[in-house]
């Protein structure tokens, strides 16, 4: 617990909203906790009369925390063309399912909705820095478009033509009737799975669906995604044939229903879903040890 001798400014408590905001706009754990870091560093670096006059810290530190993160997307592209394979974002776990009594920071200060699930943080990657930020500053966290306007050193009235350009993205994104993951869905998957059973897995999986893998270049996996129904459910078996003793595990991942796969006590795999008319039509599949970081626990 901070107290006034550890948190002499009440700024300490601003940590879980600031490395939520962070990782809404990055997408990467890693990066959110520097970028956070880096706020407090700016801020503790100034002047005590400096930090006395300022009337809302948590809004300065919000805001240059969003600073730098845009900076970071502007960076972030170049990175990722380098990036062995397909990036995908850090998948974050319930802490509640994986009680060991340890916690994982920042990964358990995520606060689990909408907007950390794997198909909106997707979404988010297509938009420009700008827009990301407007868009998660305003719709998610419901700033004002005055506030957003010292972040990205903008207009009002320019922070919400982006903000209104990254909204027609997410609904473009949501065509097709995409519902809410269903854990009944997850779970015919996973013993189709494990049962090897093709058959069930291509009328579990849309004849469209597309299944992306995150290796980062650290472990074997496809470094393209596989599209098509029946050749994503051959690839899902070839793996079961490939890994003996592969436990698969129902787990909250992002905050919707998903699989993790463990090997003699490791988690290797965690994969999440999309659905839309009662059929998978993306799978999301991270096994990045780096990303995978906050789920190495035993439950």
């Amino acid at each position: 617990m901070e107290t006034a001798a550890t948190d002499p400014d009440g700024t300490a408590g601003e940590r879980r909203h600031l490395l939520n905001v962070a990782y809404r706009l990055l997408g990467s754990l890693a990066e959110s906790e520097d970028a956070v870091q880096e706020a407090y560093a700016r801020w503790y670096a100034l002047p005590p009369g400096r930090r006395d006059g300022i009337a809302s810290p948590g809004a300065w530190l919000t805001t240059v925390t969003g600073r730098i993160c845009l900076d970071v997307l502007g960076s972030a592209r170049a990175r990722r063309e380098r990036y062995v394979g397909a990036w995908l974002p850090d998948p974050l776990p319930d802490r509640a399912e994986w009680d060991d009594g340890r916690a994982t920071d920042p990964a358990d200060r995520m606060v689990l909705d909408e907007s950390v699930t794997t198909a909106f943080l997707v979404v988010l990657e297509t938009m420009t820095p700008a827009e990301r930020v407007a868009f998660v500053l305003h719709d998610v966290f419901r700033y004002p478009f005055a506030e957003i306007a010292g972040v990205l050193d903008r207009t009002p009235a320019a922070c919400k033509q982006l903000a209104a350009s990254a909204r027609r993205r997410v609904r473009a994104a949501r065509v097709g009737g995409l519902t809410t993951v269903r854990g009944d869905t997850v779970r015919r998957v996973k013993e189709a799975w494990e049962s090897k059973d093709i058959a069930a897995l291509v009328d579990l999986l849309d004849p469209a669906a597309v299944m992306t893998a995150d290796g980062g270049g650290m472990v074997g996996t496809v470094l393209r995604p596989v599209e098509g129904g029946e050749r994503i459910a051959g690839y899902m078996v070839a793996i079961a044939d490939r890994a003996p003793g592969l436990e698969l595990l129902e787990r909250s991942v992002s905050g919707t229903p998903g699989l993790v796969a463990r090997r003699a006590g490791t988690v290797t795999t965690v994969a999440s879903f999309e659905v839309a008319d009662g059929r998978v039509t993306r799978i999301w599949v991270v096994r990045n040890p780096e990303k995978l970081r906050p789920w190495v626990r035993d439950d």
